[in-house]
């Protein structure tokens, strides 16, 4: 198993849904709003790096995400 943290800053009027979206994906441990650089903050337990990747794939094509930044542990 592998863990990882997703950084994300979204649009402010999406940050609600974003975070409701997020929280649907099966391999979300965490998630929720901090403040300062980035809006939210995701935690996740995958597999590997390929799962890992396809997550942060999905979670970038959500709309009203501006960018992300993945931390994985391992």
């Amino acid at each position: 198993m592998l863990n990882a943290c997703v950084l994300l800053k979204v649009v402010p009027t999406k940050a609600d849904s974003i975070l409701e979206t997020v929280k649907t994906i099966r391999e979300v441990r965490k998630a929720y709003f901090t403040y300062g650089r980035f809006d939210i903050v995701v935690f996740l337990e995958v597999e590997g790096y390929r799962e890992l990747r396809e997550i942060t794939v999905r979670i970038n094509d959500i709309p009203g995400v501006r960018s992300t930044e993945t931390l994985a542990e391992g």
